[in-house]
């Protein structure tokens, strides 16, 4: 009787095949098992090279990219345009470092990123843009999480876990993906600190950082968190994935004006200096600012490009609420016609919302934040609402207690 099993899928007996699994009712062989992972691993990893195995970008030129970014970002141009040279040349460097041709003589480092602006101004928008464009993986890692090894917290490592986990464990993939380390600003070295513990999540942190940050072949925990010795580890070479940092770096500023003001004393008039306190003197950073803020040397030396990003106007918040691609009005628009209401907002109450965000200086994340209080009651009692619902400035002004 058991020979006369057979797989259910292609019919073969039980003689004619290495092994048989038995379900309840029915019978799957190992060829037909080893055939359903081909296919399942093939629809769910990024397509790639038959040559040579690589992971297969399209590279879209600076102007390309910075266009589609100008879907998704209002304002930041000259962050804009820096970002898309630097992206443009990361990807351009691995595909003709994997041709045959004489690019193997010159060595091109890696183009990581540091993005300086004040919270809510795009850094994150940003990367998530770019890897949106390209289809390469992605993955945020918050350093504030991070400490050093034998301390409470995450390691190092645990950042690459994240890109791991968002391409389901496929290394090739990984190895081409984009990582945002957000708060980068957090594992500053501590100035002035009378504390005699150790700095756990400053100075270590950006030690251990530099391994990973300039290209090297690292052991990752599958699962992120702290490392053990009975754990087994997954290896990838961190030497194309492309790092983008972002922090605020509260307090910089102040040390970039302190080192104009010495360059230029004698020549600064009381008039002048008024108009410095209105300028961003984020355009003006200098590595050495960075050094006095708390990042060391080596690190600063693992971002060779640093730009910075404008704070938001009135005007630009307002922008932001109806003009990128997933603006915040076109999604509550969009989520109310699904229940087959029309929205709309008029002008004045666009500006209502966008001054009271600039007077609180909370960045686009403040527009999210307004909105939900003026939409909630609405949609918590949307089978009330007819075919449409009409938001004017004296709603917006009740619904945020304007004064």
């Amino acid at each position: 009787m058991e020979d006369l099993l057979k797989c259910n899928f292609c019919g073969k007996n039980k003689n004619e095949i290495t092994f048989l699994i038995s379900g309840i009712n029915g019978h799957i062989c190992n060829i037909c098992i080893e055939k359903t992972y081909s296919i399942i691993h093939k629809k769910f990893t990024v397509k790639h090279n038959n040559n040579n195995n690589e992971l297969l970008i399209k590279i879209k030129k600076p102007k390309e990219i910075k266009s589609f970014l100008d879907k998704y970002v209002i304002g930041q141009n000259e962050a804009k345009k820096i970002i898309s040279v630097a992206v443009y040349n990361h990807y351009k460097r691995i595909q003709k470092n994997n041709e045959n041709h004489n690019y193997k003589n010159i060595e091109i480092e890696k183009s990581n990123v540091l993005l300086i602006g004040k919270t809510g101004t795009g850094k994150t928008l940003l990367a998530k843009s770019i890897s949106k464009l390209l289809r390469v993986p992605f993955a945020i890692a918050d350093a504030t999480t991070l400490t050093e090894a034998g301390y409470v917290g995450e390691d190092v490592e645990s950042i690459l876990t994240k890109l791991l986990q968002s391409v389901n464990y496929d290394v090739n993939s990984a190895e081409k993906g984009i990582i945002f380390l957000d708060e980068i600003d957090k594992i500053s070295r501590k100035r002035n600190n009378p504390s005699i513990t150790r700095d756990v999540s400053g100075e270590g942190v950006q030690q251990a950082l530099l391994k990973i940050l300039e290209g090297s072949v690292i052991n990752v925990p599958p699962q992120g968190g702290r490392k053990h010795p009975d754990q087994k580890m997954i290896q990838i070479n961190t030497e194309n994935i492309l790092f983008i940092a972002g922090g605020t770096f509260d307090g910089i500023e102040k040390i970039i004006s302190n080192r104009i003001e010495k360059m230029s004393i004698g020549f600064i008039t009381q008039e002048k200096r008024k108009k410095n306190d209105e300028k961003n003197y984020l355009k003006n950073i200098f590595t050495e600012d960075l050094k006095k803020f708390g990042l060391i040397p080596e690190i600063i030396g693992r971002f060779p490009i640093v730009t910075y990003l404008n704070p938001l106007n009135r005007n630009m918040l307002k922008k932001i609420l109806v003009e990128p691609k997933n603006a915040l009005i076109k999604q509550y628009q969009k989520l109310f016609d699904i229940d087959h209401i029309s929205l709309n907002i008029t002008d004045e109450a666009l500006n209502i919302i966008a001054d009271k965000t600039f007077q609180l200086g909370l960045g686009a994340r403040g527009l999210r934040t307004f909105c939900e209080k003026i939409f909630l009651d609405y949609m918590f009692e949307i089978e009330n609402i007819q075919s449409t619902l009409n938001i004017d400035q004296d709603i917006v002004k009740q619904k945020l207690s304007y004064s």
